[in-house]
């Protein structure tokens, strides 16, 4: 472990944020700085700066002095807060790296990859699908050119759909395991048939924490690791109802009706251009990383689930 070196965390309040930061307290620094509108403590020894990236300014002073910054800012669902200030501070945090000779780490998810069942690698060209997709395509490219370019040392960590505990924030907590929380049936959309890549979120930020604290890992893209005994939908409830202890019925929601729920509810109607990847396999192929990084534990999809039970018991509704 190395105190002497800062590394900070932009977008410091969600899940995989904080995960992030113990990890980093655990194994590699105590030196850590938490940036946010209204950052929160996660390690005691860590160091709150509050900042809006959408800001030039704040955004440099926000990054000055780390050896390593992790952008790891959430938006809101809203497609249109989402076009408008996804490029400005994906900007800001750019020139920020550059002027202060910063490595950075940028968590990126899969809104860009083309929708269908081939096989998803690093090396996958873009193919956006709806704004969001264009968007994402647009901030990883900003990284990508950065690279290319030497204006800056960075790396792309790019994860599929988060599956975890906490203030984890997905289509799958949300539909399933919120849904079991409440009493209510679980909810799928359009197929439970398709296999599904699923990341645990603990996973997700451990391996980003190692990629940001490997040398020779800078100046490419990552697929974070996932258990590759992929599920679909169906098995995936039936797995959570054995481990629940209960048998759990769920709806398939056709594409009818998310199209009237969307008239009613902004939530839906902001998941419509991301409906396409539900129609196919999603096979996220995560090896370059296994390879690179062999002693690295994956959790698997039924001890994921085992946690989550662990966690929910206490409140379960029967």
């Amino acid at each position: 472990m190395n105190d002497i070196t800062m590394q900070t965390i932009l977008g410091a309040n969600g899940q995989i944020a904080e995960e992030l930061a113990r990890e980093l307290k655990q194994k590699y620094t105590s030196n850590i700085r938490l940036v946010s509108r209204n950052p929160k403590k996660v390690n005691d020894t860590d160091m709150l700066f509050p900042a809006n990236l959408l800001n030039a300014e704040k955004t440099n002073q926000a990054v000055q002095g780390s050896e390593i910054v992790y952008f790891t800012v959430g938006l809101p669902v809203d497609t249109a807060t989402w076009s408008k200030q996804s490029p400005v501070i994906m900007q800001n945090v750019i020139n920020a790296c550059k002027m202060n000779g910063t490595k950075l780490v940028f968590f990126d998810n899969t809104y860009m990859n083309p929708q269908n069942d081939k096989s998803l690698t690093e090396e996958t060209e873009f193919a956006p699908v709806g704004k969001k997709g264009k968007v994402r395509a647009l901030i990883a490219t900003m990284v990508l050119e950065g690279m290319k370019s030497k204006q800056i040392e960075a790396v792309i960590c790019r994860a599929p759909e988060f599956y975890g505990t906490g203030k984890t924030q997905s289509i799958t907590n949300s539909l399933i395991f919120d849904n079991i929380k409440q009493g209510k049936s679980p909810k799928v959309l359009l197929k439970d048939d398709t296999f599904r890549t699923l990341i645990w979120t603990t996973d997700a930020s451990k391996a980003t924490a190692l990629i940001g604290n490997t040398a020779n890992a800078y100046n490419q893209t990552w697929h974070l690791p996932c258990d590759d005994n992929r599920l679909t939908y169906k098995q995936f409830i039936a797995l959570v109802s054995s481990v629940y202890g209960q048998q759990f019925s769920y709806t398939v929601l056709n594409k009818l009706t998310l199209k009237v729920g969307s008239v009613f509810q902004k939530q839906i109607k902001e998941i419509q251009e991301l409906l396409p990847r539900f129609e196919h396999n999603n096979l996220f192929d995560s090896s370059k990383f296994k390879r690179k990084f062999p002693g690295f534990t994956v959790t698997s999809y039924k001890q994921g689930v085992e946690q989550l039970w662990n966690e929910q018991k206490l409140n379960f509704k029967r």
